[in-house]
């Protein structure tokens, strides 16, 4: 990490000539500007400007109607970004380049955006801390590489698309020696940029990565998931590969996931800890867990955003279909992970490589939350294959279902307010309308002679 003073004389020497300045769109990608480093420690230190309809896109920057926030109406205004100082960081796979995230403001009041990825996190943060707690979270980035680079593989129609590797993969040393070119580069930028790796591995695909990186507070946490997923893409790229976290690329083969641990500290101790209880789950650990599974169904659009997320949730993938919980399970929807120690927590295995970490980590403490105010009763952890469980809780299997349990839930729109509800179900909405629309490949080659 770097200090403000640190950059000005770095910049000063000639060592760093570009400041990366970045926002955080709805879809958990960085967007911004590349500044010259001595007009950023001049002037832009304080504050830069964005078009407002960097928070209303979807994924392919098309500008849907359908938004408060703004539309052609009101004429596409300006935000404010205002950097973060204390997220500035080298990075060190671009020459000479530095970046910083910013907070997004209304251009006029100054006030945060409400329904900004990092402020949406930043007001379940305060609602924690309101009650004397520090949420803690890792998460987990799955993503599969290819041969060629997303250039190349764009040319011909994202067809034939070839793993770096032709068997599954997972934990397996040989295969993933042979992917050291792109993973070692990963590893070792990261680090020094100051994301606390742990480890990469194989993942239970051909061609699938995990990396890892050490729990850190929720907005930390989520800061370094975007910043790795940005880079895994830049590094594989210039060594002539694709990174792609699209959860479901072919229908026969294993997803992507984007698991999220979770627990809460009051000050230096572990709030979830109790050794006089079972699994050594502590009674606000229990509401809290509660309340994530209870209200699962509500907030799965912040786990699997897109049409393609649900194409994950398969029995016998390891993607979960049940919102149950379970101890060391991994065919649960939830995970108690270190059972009986002081790192006692909950695994969500729900949501998929393509979650905005901010909206997903804000929407399990929103759901957490208000278990602890509801003093929900956790059920006893249930056992074996959950996928043959007829009795579980399911997760909405498509983004048509999530849109509508999100549209009506009064949990999130208590806990983060009807205007950011409204916001991210216009978003999802849009996303299921431009499927719709779509004929695909498989309906043509299904039914172009036999119907």
């Amino acid at each position: 990490m770097l200090t403000f003073e640190t950059l000005k004389a770095q910049v000063a020497e000639g060592k760093v000539d570009t400041v990366l300045v970045c926002l955080v769109d709805m879809q958990g990608r960085l967007m911004g500007k590349r500044y010259h480093a001595q007009n950023f420690v001049d002037t832009a230190w304080r504050e830069t400007h964005c078009c407002n309809y960097l928070l209303a896109t979807d994924l392919e920057m098309a500008t849907p109607d359908g938004y408060q926030a703004t539309s052609w109406e009101s004429g596409y205004g300006d935000y404010v970004m205002q950097p973060d100082l204390s997220t500035l960081r080298p990075l060190p796979w671009l020459e000479g380049t530095v970046m910083v995230l910013c907070d997004v403001l209304d251009h006029h009041t100054h006030a945060p955006v409400p329904h900004s990825p990092r402020e949406v996190l930043k007001h379940q943060i305060q609602r924690a801390e309101a009650m004397g707690l520090t949420p803690m979270m890792a998460t987990e980035l799955e993503f599969f590489l290819f041969q060629g680079t997303f250039d190349e593989i764009r040319a011909n129609g994202f067809r034939d698309l070839t793993p770096i590797s032709g068997y599954n993969e997972d934990y397996h040393i040989l295969q993933t020696s042979k992917e050291e070119h792109v993973m070692r580069p990963v590893r070792n930028h990261l680090y020094a940029a100051g994301i606390p790796v742990e480890n990469t591995k194989g993942e239970a695909e051909a061609g699938q990565e995990e990396l890892n990186i050490r729990y850190a507070d929720a907005l930390a946490c989520a800061d370094h998931h975007t910043i790795a997923k940005h880079a895994v893409k830049e590094i594989a790229h210039m060594q002539g590969h694709a990174a792609s976290f699209l959860p479901k690329w072919r229908h026969d083969r294993v997803g992507s996931a984007s698991h999220v641990h979770l627990s809460l500290w009051r000050g230096d101790e572990a709030a979830f800890h109790d050794p006089d209880a079972a699994h050594g789950l502590s009674q606000l650990g229990r509401q809290f867990c509660a309340g994530m599974i209870a209200y699962a169904p509500e907030y799965t659009a912040f786990l699997a955003p897109y049409v393609n997320s649900y194409k994950r949730f398969m029995k016998g993938t390891f993607a979960p279909t049940k919102t149950v919980w379970s101890v060391d399970n991994r065919t649960a929807g939830f995970r108690l992970c270190g059972e009986n120690t002081k790192s006692v927590r909950m695994e969500c295995r729900i949501g998929g490589s393509d979650l905005n970490p901010y909206l997903a980590q804000a929407a399990l403490l929103a759901a957490g939350l208000k278990g602890i105010e509801q003093k929900l009763e956790l059920a006893p952890p249930t056992k074996g294959d959950l996928y043959e469980n007829a009795d579980a809780g399911e997760i909405p299997r498509t983004l048509r279902d999530a849109v509508e349990t999100l549209r009506s839930s009064a949990m999130l729109r208590d806990a983060m307010g009807d205007w950011v509800i409204d916001h991210y179900t216009r978003c999802a909405e849009w996303e299921q309308e431009e499927f719709d629309r779509i004929v695909t490949d498989w309906e043509v080659a299904r039914g172009f002679e036999k119907a």
